[in-house]
């Protein structure tokens, strides 16, 4: 009887775990290798450059020349905008030389040594016409155009800037090697005239200036 009785324990351990193995089995989660590809996509974005400039207006100089007054000035100013990667160049020119005329009669270009911009001044029995600029920009170097902030007052010619003539062939007067403020840069150009000890010939004398903005 109590072989019987091992036998039917035997049995049943058995049976026991041959169903523990087969629930195992069931219950163990399947591991499956999941399958990928893969794909990429480039986004391209062109950004056109563009380049403006205005604001630029007509001058009259002041106060008018005569038997009592002997220096006179004048300002304008160009606003430039662009969103070039590498900057832009401002460049001046006049549409005749000598720049400042009427009829016949003239004044001389500044007199300068070598284009270079320097400080005011006429010589006695000359009468000259010229420029300087300034700039609240980088692009306009003191170095080269004083450090003036102001195209003078009527008849007062400022000793902190520097000047030089006109010429028909661009003259660069600003530089900037990075886009522009969305609002631009304004470049002030000052015009000044003398006459030293000597009359110009009474008449309305002219110049026409024209201002370029480059791209470089």
């Amino acid at each position: 009887m109590e072989k019987i009785f091992i036998k039917k324990i035997l049995s049943l351990s058995l049976v026991s775990s041959m169903l523990l193995s087969v629930s195992y089995m069931i219950l163990e989660p399947v591991v499956v290798s999941a399958l990928s590809d893969s794909d990429a996509v480039e986004v391209t974005l062109t950004v056109d450059s563009g380049i403006t400039i205005s604001n630029g207006a007509d001058v009259i100089m002041d106060p008018n020349l005569g038997i009592s007054a002997n220096k006179s000035t004048g300002a304008s100013s160009w606003l430039v905008k662009t969103n070039h990667a590498t900057g832009y160049s401002l460049a001046v020119k006049a549409s005749s030389s000598p720049a400042l005329v009427s009829g016949s009669n003239s004044f001389t270009d500044y007199t300068d040594t070598g284009d270079v911009p320097e400080a005011w001044s006429v010589a006695t029995g000359d009468k000259e016409f010229g420029y300087s600029v300034f700039s609240s920009d980088t692009d306009t170097p003191d170095a080269t155009w004083g450090d003036g902030s102001s195209c003078g007052t009527s008849g007062t010619i400022p000793t902190d800037l520097k000047y030089v003539g006109m010429k028909t062939t661009d003259n660069i007067i600003a530089t900037r090697s990075t886009v522009t403020p969305v609002d631009g840069v304004t470049t002030n150009i000052c015009f000044a005239a003398e006459q030293n000890g000597v009359y110009a010939a009474s008449g309305v004398y002219k110049a026409t200036i024209t201002a370029t903005a480059t791209e470089i």
